[in-house]
């Protein structure tokens, strides 16, 4: 498959796909559409930043312009989990932006907001709902949402969202839904014992891989700084000071760590802002939009983030902490190098973290190499 047209799509989407300057389709797009637009259950695994949205929302909007039904009252025909609100608001754009020549409409529901203008949203049914588990949960409970019309359910980043996390609360919602439908599960990584968990919610799958199971990105330069957690802020307060790092999202493990890096570099005159759970979401959104659109250039995240960020230009990624969930660090470096692009990733190494390191590396199938630390901060 080497363009869109050529994938069967409808002349509507392949407008909106043109207006955005896509052309050919990533491998997971070209390998997992034509299953999805024949109905088909789908297992995807592809690395970070590859296009796994559109992989799944470009069918979808077709099979629902080609089959025009009203969803019932509070119902929907499509249902979109994601781990976090950044992303679910992400598929939900997508949606909007590629059907935007369709009649499709989309509703999205994740925390952090008032519920009322969500379920005054979905009153009259809607084609499509993008949710976290959490928030939709709520909506169900206070009978604002139904969805036993149910044609095609999706879960995005479906690792972290069967985790231990999520377990109950998928199983609630997805023994909401008919027991006939379409189901799809997209993500970057899909450890054994996961992927056991997702076969009993799939029939009869197609398993659709683009790259092996945690893999990272090719065009990310990675890297690992043996420094203790004392020294670490000074490291990562060099680092940003060398001219050739740009945009750059900083990882920590914990929201008062995010809090405490931007304090930090706020005081040695290095603006920076954070973005964790224990941010509302307009504090959130205006983080996002400051490191979008240039005003800062260092966004600290916590992993909330590692899934729900796609910003364009991210040139480096740096773990001011390494997670200790070794898929967590696909996720993250996955945020820079994409759409073909180039990026570095660097990650500051204490000794109580090279447990951490060795489990990252053994998930990789690969070494990281060691950086000295800057001069200033050695």
């Amino acid at each position: 498959m080497t363009n869109f047209e050529s994938l069967g799509l409808a002349p509507a989407l392949l407008k909106a796909l043109a207006g955005e300057g896509y052309t050919t389709p990533t491998p997971i797009q070209s390998q997992a559409i034509p299953h999805v637009l024949l109905g088909r259950d789908v297992q995807g695994i592809a690395q970070t930043g590859t296009g796994k949205t559109a992989a799944f929302a470009l069918p979808i909007l077709q099979r629902l312009a080609e089959n025009r039904r009203s969803a019932p009252r509070l119902g929907c025909r499509v249902l979109v989990l994601s781990p976090t609100r950044e992303l679910a608001s992400q598929i939900a754009e997508s949606f909007r932006v590629y059907g935007r020549f369709t009649n499709v409409r989309v509703a999205l529901m994740f925390g952090g907001v008032p519920k009322g203008k969500q379920a005054r949203a979905v009153a009259g049914g809607v084609d499509v709902i993008v949710a976290t588990p959490g928030r939709l949960l709520d909506h169900m409970m206070d009978r604002a949402v139904r969805l036993d019309a149910v044609e095609t359910l999706v879960l995005d980043e479906a690792d972290h969202m069967l985790d231990l996390g999520f377990i109950v609360p998928i199983r609630k919602i997805v023994g909401a839904t008919p027991a006939v439908r379409q189901t799809l599960f997209f993500s970057a990584t899909m450890p054994k014992e996961i992927s056991t968990m997702a076969g009993s919610m799939l029939k009869n799958p197609v398993h659709v891989a683009v790259a092996p199971e945690a893999t990272t990105a090719e065009k990310v330069d990675q890297s690992v700084v043996f420094v203790e957690t004392p020294r670490k802020r000074h490291v990562l307060f060099d680092l940003l000071r060398d001219v050739t790092t740009g945009r750059t999202l900083v990882f920590t493990r914990t929201k008062h760590g995010a809090d405490k890096v931007v304090k930090f570099l706020e005081e040695s005159g290095l603006p920076a802002v954070a973005i964790h759970g224990n941010k509302s979401q307009p504090q959130r959104e205006k983080a996002l939009a400051m490191f979008r659109s240039g005003q800062t250039r260092v966004l600290i995240a916590t992993d909330i983030a590692a899934r729900g960020i796609d910003v364009d230009g991210v040139t480096h990624v740096i773990n001011f902490d390494l997670p200790n969930v070794p898929e967590s660090y696909v996720h993250r470096i996955g945020r820079t190098a994409r759409a073909g692009a180039e990026g570095v990733a660097i990650s500051l190494c204490s000794g109580e973290e090279r447990p951490f390191l060795r489990d990252i590396e053994k998930l990789i199938r690969a070494k990281v190499p060691t950086l000295q630390p800057l001069a200033k901060a050695a």
